[in-house]
Order: structure tokens, then C-alpha cells, then sequence
């Protein structure tokens, strides 16, 4: 079953794809509402709609593509040891990955609110250090007597609803200045997450699991027609139901929370910039399109645009009687 969301005469539509068509949910319903109810129930909705498409129902090729969904909150991973191995030696020239990567899959919470759908126009921050990341969303769904807390990673199996294509934007200049206050990503992260085309539920993958959870889908990312980067999801260093069990640890994922891969080896620019020693291949520019494609899940694209100006914000002021500045002041 896939779950998407499009545009229609001017307004969001969400609904069902069956076949090339792609068929509404009645009474104003949403993917979220849908996800909240549990794959089961979503399966079984999946079948009626598909026993009746309305002739009116749009094809999908002919209507623009929204994010599949609005979730709750996105968290992104970074679950990929060759990808960290080669964004260290972007960001300090050194070789080898912490130790304290391999400890938990750590992650960041990106802007639920900018999430964009295949086919919409990235909008970039001033940057000179534009970059993709080839991930897959994993999308929680409802389970019934479950809250979603502390769960271990054999109950956070239950909770994988579907996956979706997953497109972590980054302007890694803005990135590396904000992280050098010992926090974020944010600015450098937040304009722009594409979802899409569409939700696929955990069903139409369950025979790529493996007997330790991890799920071999093949991963593509193509800029302007060439391959820069190729992997299998089946790479990454935590299975996703461990994902989920470390999301929850001492709070909650509910339904609707989308949580992210991390960047497959070789599915972003910055990993291939630390590899190489220099800005090979060059950094995206406006007009580039970026297109991913994850076996099962389905391609998504989008073409960057130019960045808008926006307001200022200055630099902090120095407070006279901050502690820093008595300090300064004794030292001058």
C-alpha cells in the first residue's frame, strides 16, 4: 500500500495510490490519520479504496506531489559508518570515526514545518556550500495498548508503519559555523526536508529484512542525470526498530513521527568533498536537480532554486556586567 498526498484543483489532497491513480480519502481524512490507526486498519482501508477507483481519480504523473505526510516531528540519524568516516575528513581533515559513534545512533530534530514534496523547488539559505543526503524516512504508525515509550527494539518493530525517500538538505557552510558553538545543526539544516514520492507500508518490503531487522533496499542519488552516490539501506549501523528503541528512550514516538536514516555512503557531496581533498563534485547550484531512488520506495526529485534575501538579525552584544565581561575587563 502507498499513502500520498497531492495537490488538486489548488488544495491538499490525501489519499491512496492504486495502480497510476491516486484515489482521495473520504470526510477530509489525512495520511496522519490514517497512520495513527495502525498498519492493519490502514491495509484494510488500502483494499476497499482499491476495489473502486472513481473515474475522476487523478493519475499520479499529472498532479504535483506534496510531502506524504505531516508528521508530529522528524528526527534524522546519522546511522552510516562510511558516511561519517568521510564527512571527519571533510570537516578537520583526520581519519576514522569517534568511538562514541559506535556507542548509540545519535540524532537531531529537523523542521517538520519545511518538509516539501518530488517535483517542488528547493529554496536554499545564502550559501556557497549547498548539498543533498540520500536517506529513507521510517514512519511510526499506532499500535494498540502501546504509548510508544522506552521500548525495546523487538516492540519498536511493531511501530515501523512505512518508509519513505528522504532528502536532508544542508548548507554545509552554514552548518560547520553553527556547529562550531557546540550545538545544531539548524540554519544549515532547517529551509528545506523532502518526503516523498509517497509512504510504502511495511509490508511491501517485509521479505528485505534480514533476521537482524536491516532492510536491503538499493540507493541512488543522480545530480543532472550522473550518479554521484550508490548504497544499500541494509549498510546502515542500527537497524531501524533499534532506531525507534533509542528515539523512545525515556519519552515517546507517536504516530505521524518520521525518523531518518541518516546519509547512505557516498549519498551527499560533503562525504565525497572529505574523500577527495576539494570541492569535487562541485557544490549545487540554482537550476541543478537532484534525484534519489530507493528500490520499492520510489524516485524523487527536485530542482534547486536561488536564495531570497531575508532580515537581519545582528551579532550578540557584549553585556558590561556579564561574568565574560568583568573577565575581559581584569585581563585587559
Amino acid at each position: 500500500m502507498r499513502l500520498a498526498r497531492w495537490l488538486q484543483d489548488g488544495r491538499p489532497q490525501d489519499g491512496v495510490v492504486v495502480g497510476d491513480r491516486l484515489v482521495a480519502l473520504a470526510d477530509g481524512a489525512t495520511t496522519l490519520d490514517v497512520v495513527e490507526q495502525g498498519l492493519d486498519a490502514a491495509l484494510e482501508l488500502g483494499e476497499r479504496l482499491a476495489a473502486g477507483v472513481p473515474a475522476e481519480a487523478p493519475r499520479v504523473d499529472a498532479v504535483p506531489l506534496l510531502a506524504p505526510i505531516r508528521p508530529p516531528s522528524v528526527r534524522d540519524f546519522v546511522a552510516f559508518e562510511e558516511h561519517v568516516e568521510g564527512i571527519v575528513q571533510s570537516v578537520d581533515n583526520s581519519v576514522g570515526v569517534n568511538p562514541q559513534w559506535y556507542e548509540a545512533p545519535t540524532f537531531y530534530f529537523t523542521n517538520p514545518h519545511s518538509l516539501i514534496g518530488s517535483g517542488e523547488t528547493v529554496v536554499p539559505p545564502v550559501t556557497e556550500r549547498l548539498d543533498f543526503e540520500l536517506e529513507v524516512g521510517a514512519v511510526i504508525g499506532g499500535v494498540t495498548g502501546s504509548e510508544g515509550r522506552s521500548l525495546a527494539p523487538e516492540d519498536a518493530q511493531r511501530h515501523l508503519f512505512g518508509f519513505t525517500v528522504f532528502n536532508d538538505w544542508s548548507a554545509r557552510d552554514v552548518q560547520s559555523r553553527e556547529m562550531q558553538v557546540r550545538l545544531g545543526p539548524c540554519k544549515g539544516k532547517d529551509f528545506a526536508t523532502t518526503l516523498g514520492p509517497w509512504i510504502t507500508t511495511v509490508d511491501e518490503v517485509a521479505d528485505r529484512f534480514d533476521e537482524d531487522g536491516f532492510l536491503d533496499l538499493e540507493m541512488t542519488v543522480r545530480v543532472n542525470g550522473a550518479e554521484i552516490g550508490r548504497d544499500s539501506l541494509a549498510d546502515m549501523g542500527w537497524p531501524f526498530r533499534e532506531l525507534i528503541a533509542y528515539a523512545s528512550r525515556n519519552t515517546r514516538v507517536v504516530p505521524g513521527d518520521v525518523l531518518g536514516s541518516g546519509t547512505a555512503g557516498g549519498g551527499c557531496l560533503a562525504e565525497l568533498w572529505g574523500r577527495g581533498g576539494g570541492l569535487t563534485p562541485p557544490p549545487l547550484q540554482p537550476g541543478d536537480e537532484v534525484v534519489m531512488t530507493v528500490e520499492r520506495l520510489g524516485t524523487i526529485g527536485n530542482r534547486v532554486g536561488a536564495a531570497i534575501d531575508v532580515p537581519v538579525v545582528p551579532r550578540a552584544r557584549r553585556r558590561p556586567g556579564s561574568p565574560a565581561a568583568r573577565q575581559r575587563a581584569a585581563t585587559a
